[in-house]
């Protein structure tokens, strides 16, 4: 029996799934770029663009300042602070990438057990919260992006890597669809 391809985005948020895929985010990270040469992790696209570098920073901050304290703030019923899209520039002064992945999976691991420890149940899925800039939104959907935000930075940093030798492919560059996305790099 030929296994069920799915074509249709989920529609309903699964808490299991989402933590399947943020438990994963910092190795996947980690394998792809622990040991480079700086060339691949400190470049960028240009002019206000991220490298690898600076996404793991942010990837840390976010880790520190975002996720689990919004979660927090639900049963708080308080609304969410405004979220400093540039707050990870103090997060990698002096730091190497090695040691922004280390930090960004030490931080993941703990805020995943601080999640599962909360033992959300459907119905707290449901709470709602004030974003300062979205409006009334539902833990559901934080944790949903939460999940989308680790899979958009990954391919930001696939997207960014490639673009190290956009010039060095040639004529095969009308094959290489990550050369030719041009979005997520700007804060």
């Amino acid at each position: 029996m030929a296994a069920s391809h799915p074509t249709r985005a989920m529609a309903e948020h699964n808490l299991q799934h989402t933590i399947s895929l943020l438990i994963r985010t910092p190795a996947a990270l980690d394998a792809l770029l622990r040991d480079l040469p700086e060339s691949w992790t400190a470049r960028n696209e240009g002019e206000s663009t991220w490298s690898a570098f600076d996404v793991v920073g942010h990837l840390v901050y976010c880790e520190r300042v975002n996720w689990m304290p919004r979660v927090r703030q639900f049963a708080k019923s308080e609304a969410f602070k405004r979220f400093d899209r540039r707050g990870h520039l103090q997060e990698v002064e002096g730091k190497s990438i090695g040691q922004l992945l280390d930090e960004f999976s030490r931080l993941r691991s703990e805020n995943l057990d601080q999640l599962r420890a909360l033992n959300l149940q459907p119905d707290d899925l449901r709470m709602r919260a004030e974003h300062p800039v979205l409006g009334m939104v539902t833990l559901s959907e934080l944790l949903s992006t939460w999940a989308a935000h680790d899979l958009t930075h990954m391919h930001q940093i696939s997207r960014v890597m490639a673009h190290q030798y956009r010039d060095a492919v040639g004529p095969f560059i009308r094959n290489l669809g990550v050369l030719k996305c041009a979005g997520h790099s700007s804060p």
